[in-house]
Parts: C-alpha cells; sequence; structure tokens
C-alpha cells in the first residue's frame, strides 16, 4: 500500500454520542441507582446510589455527561443551607473556634510538605502536576491552575476525584462505626413545613450569591456565593430554617452523580497509575488527617465528631453534605474547610512559583 492511499483497514473510532443523548443517560442511571438503593436500604442512597451507578456505568465505558448548570444550580443549595447556619450564635463562637482554626495553616503545610515529593518523586509527575495534585483546594480551581502551568490536566482530574471518592464513601463508614451515630436522621424539614415566603428567600439567594458571585470572580461562587447571601438574610431574622430535606437530598444526588461521571473515558493505563496514586495518597491524608484531629479533640478545641469532618480533606460540598446528615456542629466544620479551601486557592500561585512552577505560560 502507497504511503498517500488510505488505510481501509483501520477503524474509526465510534462518534461521540449525542449531548443531550449522553445527559439523559446519565440522568437514568441516577435514578435508578438512588432507587436500588433505596429499595436496599443501603445507607444514603440519595448521594451514594447515583454516585455507585456512574461509577460502574463510566468504568465500564458509557460515555456519560453531567447535567451542566442544573448540578451548578444544585450545589447552591449547600451554599444556602450552611448560611442559613450561621446565626448571631455561630458568630459569637468565632473566637472559640480560632484553636482549632490555627491548625489549618500548618496542616496545609504538612500536606504540601509530603504531597508534593510524593506526586513528583515516587509517582513521577512533573513539577506542575505533581503539586496542584497534592494539594487539598477546590476542584475546579486546582484544575484551571493546572492547567495555567501546563500540568496533566486528566491527572489533576483523576487524582482529586479518588480523593474525594474515597473520602466520601469512607467517612460515612466512620460515623456509623467510630462514632457509634445512624445516618437516617432527617436532614431538615419537609418543604410543606416550611413556611414560602422563606423558601422563595432562600431561592432568590441562591440564584443572586450564584450569579453574583460568578460575575466578581468568587472562588466557588455556587456554594460560597449563596452561603454570603444567606448568611446576611439569617442574621438579619428574614430566615430561620435550612431548605427542605427535599433540598438536600436533590443536592446530594447531583454531587454523587458527579463523582462518578468523574471517571468517564478512565483507561487502564490511568486506572494503575492515576488513580492508584490518589488511593495511595488519601491513604497519606487520612494519616495527617487523623494526627491533627487528634491533637485538636485532645487539646480541647473540639468536639470528636466536628474534629473528624472539620479536618476531613474532603470536598468542601461533600464533607457538608455529611456534617448535614450527621448532625453535627454545621458553623464550626464550614468554618474550617473554608478557611482550607481559602488558603490553598489564594496561596497556591504563590506557592507554586517558589517550588519553580511557572503559571500563565500556557494561556
Amino acid at each position: 500500500m502507497r504511503q498517500d492511499e488510505p488505510d481501509i483497514l483501520a477503524v474509526a473510532p465510534p462518534p461521540e454520542p449525542p449531548v443531550l443523548r449522553r445527559r439523559l443517560l446519565t440522568l437514568a442511571l441516577s435514578i435508578a441507582g438512588a432507587l436500588a438503593f433505596v429499595l436496599l436500604s443501603l445507607p444514603l442512597p440519595f448521594l451514594f446510589g447515583p454516585m455507585s451507578a456512574c461509577l460502574l456505568a463510566a468504568l465500564f465505558g458509557a460515555r456519560l455527561l453531567g447535567l451542566g448548570v442544573i448540578s451548578k444550580a444544585a450545589r447552591t443549595i449547600l451554599g444556602i443551607a450552611v448560611g442559613a447556619s450561621v446565626t448571631p450564635d455561630v458568630l459569637a463562637r468565632l473566637p472559640q473556634m480560632a484553636a482549632s482554626v490555627a491548625f489549618i495553616p500548618p496542616y496545609i503545610a504538612a500536606i504540601a510538605l509530603i504531597g508534593v515529593p510524593y506526586f513528583h518523586k515516587v509517582c513521577k509527575y512533573d513539577l506542575a502536576t505533581a503539586y496542584f495534585a497534592a494539594m487539598p483546594g477546590g476542584l475546579q480551581d486546582m484544575l484551571a491552575f493546572g492547567q495555567d502551568a501546563g500540568a496533566n490536566v486528566r491527572a489533576l482530574s483523576l487524582a482529586h476525584a479518588t480523593r474525594v471518592l474515597i473520602i466520601v464513601t469512607v467517612a460515612p463508614m466512620i460515623i456509623i462505626s467510630g462514632f457509634d451515630l445512624s445516618l437516617d436522621a432527617p436532614m431538615g424539614a419537609a418543604a410543606s413545613d416550611l413556611p414560602w415566603h422563606e423558601m422563595a428567600l432562600m431561592v432568590a439567594a441562591g440564584w443572586i450569591g450564584w450569579k453574583g458571585g460568578e460575575r466578581i470572580g468568587l472562588f466557588g461562587a455556587t456554594i460560597i456565593g449563596p452561603l454570603i447571601v444567606t448568611a446576611a438574610l439569617s442574621l438579619g431574622g428574614l430566615i430561620h430554617t435550612r431548605p427542605p430535606a427535599e433540598a438536600i437530598q436533590t443536592a446530594q444526588f447531583f454531587i454523587g452523580m458527579g463523582i462518578g461521571v468523574g471517571y468517564v473515558g478512565i483507561t487502564l493505563q490511568e486506572l494503575r497509575r492515576d488513580v492508584l496514586a490518589g488511593t495511595v495518597y488519601v491513604l497519606i491524608l487520612a494519616l495527617l488527617a487523623l494526627a491533627v484531629t487528634e491533637m485538636v479533640v485532645l487539646l480541647g478545641f473540639a468536639d470528636p465528631l466536628e474534629g473528624f469532618l472539620a479536618f476531613a480533606p474532603g470536598g468542601q460540598a461533600e464533607m457538608t453534605v455529611l456534617a448535614i446528615i450527621a448532625g453535627a456542629d454545621l458553623g464550626f466544620v464550614v468554618v474550617h474547610h473554608l478557611l482550607r479551601v481559602l488558603l490553598v486557592v489564594t496561596g497556591a500561585p504563590i506557592a507554586a512559583r517558589l517550588i519553580g512552577v511557572k503559571l500563565g505560560k500556557h494561556r
């Protein structure tokens, strides 16, 4: 065969399914997973059901796709829930939290000092990829910074997705067995039992906080923006309750779906390298988190449950859900996670340059 002749034996890759079909398949699998978990009386059906169904389908090659703006809108519910928990009593307790909050900066520094060499020297990632894979910040922020620095975005995505997946899976087991708590308690009042005007204010706060936050470039705008607006309403005495249980379950549903969809298109090589690297790193993070939590609890700065949830290196949205479900002090837990993400996001560009990662070269 001449070089300029087409290879008629070559097999073209299958065409990508239409976006709508992929999203409908993802939604159908998520609903089926949630129903299966409900029927089998398994824990956290609206979180684990969609997550398990989408994860298995992704590992078997299904071309799933998240629901985009709908999933983002669902995350605003968590911001509203946290904001509604910011009461004058919580503000009055902020000085009491200062002692445990002071552990966050050295905790992040320890993560960086251990995590970056692990990914760079042991896993053989380039320095940019190693740095942004190690830092426990928001997924989208770490991906954006990593892409800007020329890092391997796919490896970053899988490393962070694996961190969140394992922590979200294991943390409820620890809460049930280690703290002897049930995760079957109601997550809040039903929508029919809440004042309609307060729910209307929550919807408005979610929309204004989300879109306003995006307009000003606020990190984590889908959660932080609604949190700020709702907190103002709560402190002003206009909101006295969290979003209804149905809304919290909806947020769980889309978070679970998003975790599973993060593995779409994964290859065996990526499983062996990136997912394995992320799994081992979770064990390293768990040991660090356990050490810090133990110190904070022994010093009397936090109760065991709140300390565990506050320092668990999971995603901000996922840990918020677990705190709500476990009936933990939501204000305490969220203050620690907000500071962790804030320090990582604002400090990442500075720290990256200090270790020789050049940002901006791939704009």
